[in-house]
């Protein structure tokens, strides 16, 4: 049910408050909004009455936010700006829909972008907005359909379709490993580790599955794959990288397997929905067609191994 209407003020009244509020001036507010300062001043008083709650503290010339100004003032440029974006996805796609996935940065830029294109021809009309992010993503709080989860099978309030797992192994630039003669997994105790943030006991679950006993690891921390493979590449030490993000660089020859033992990572990739969504046609096409890829390279890798 919708909320009572005293709790549904126009766009009008909302628009004028959010300016003035964000650029603390009604004179601000009125040149933006293109109307007057007595407009917009009518507008502000006419929220405030609706709402039965004081939103400014005037003061001669100036206006300042009350403390239950401010905290809605937040959650009103919020809405604005959802309503905003749900506007100009409408706009960009009367026909097919939109889809605003979030993904890891890594995992969105080398696996799934350049798989796209095939998505997108075989489903004329739908548009995919790709939002990046190492933080986990809130389904109450941000504008998004779906998103790509690694870790454990848990994200509260959603449901997760199990995608791929992913192996993981110890990478380094030949010249690298050549001056440090790696050829044992406990070779690896005495030269610089690169760390993931967002896997800070990654080097610790490597060691331990290759039988390699040490007190603390420490070394370099990076926020992404990408730049922890550059660091790799230019020598800095060793990354611990998953194979299938980064195989054109192993292939190439620019990043080689500084000790050839490869290591399950207990984390798998899931997409990440609400039950509210489940049923939203470009999510489910979508979820078809991220299943069928992820099932065609299974197949490709097993026929080539």
């Amino acid at each position: 049910m919708l909320p009572a209407r005293r709790f549904l003020p126009s766009l009008s009244l909302l628009a004028a408050f959010e300016a003035a509020a964000r650029t603390g001036s009604i004179t601000a507010a009125a040149r933006e909004l293109d109307l007057t300062q007595s407009a917009v001043s009518r507008q502000i008083k006419a929220l405030e009455d609706q709402l039965g709650v004081e939103l400014f503290l005037r003061e001669r010339q100036t206006i300042r936010l009350t403390v239950a100004g401010d905290g809605y003032a937040r959650e009103i440029r919020e809405a604005l700006r959802r309503i905003s974006s749900a506007s100009l996805n409408l706009r960009a796609n009367p026909n097919g829909g939109t889809l605003n996935l979030g993904v890891l940065p890594t995992f969105g830029a080398r696996w799934l972008a350049p798989r796209l294109a095939d998505f997108l021809a075989t489903n004329p009309g739908i548009t995919i907005n790709l939002i990046t992010r190492l933080s986990p993503f809130d389904f109450h709080l941000d504008s998004i359909d779906a998103a790509i989860h690694f870790g454990a099978p848990v994200w509260p309030g959603a449901d997760l379709t199990p995608l791929m797992g992913e192996t993981v192994i110890p990478v380094c630039s030949p010249a690298f490993k050549a001056a440090h003669r790696l050829e044992t997994p406990a070779d690896l105790l005495d030269v610089p580790l690169l760390h993931l943030t967002s896997r800070p006991d990654a080097w610790e679950k490597w060691l331990s599955a290759n039988g390699v006993a040490f007190e603390s690891v420490h070394g370099m921390l990076f926020d992404q794959f990408a730049a922890a493979a550059q660091a790799a590449i230019g020598g800095l030490g060793v990354a611990l990288l998953p194979v299938f993000l980064f195989r054109e660089e192993l292939v190439r020859g620019d990043l080689i397997a500084a000790i050839d033992h490869e290591v399950d990572s207990e984390g798998r990739y899931y997409l990440a929905f609400t039950r509210e969504r489940a049923s939203y046609l470009p999510l489910v096409a979508f979820r078809n067609w991220i299943l069928d890829e992820v099932a065609r390279e299974r197949s490709a890798a097993t026929q080539a191994g």
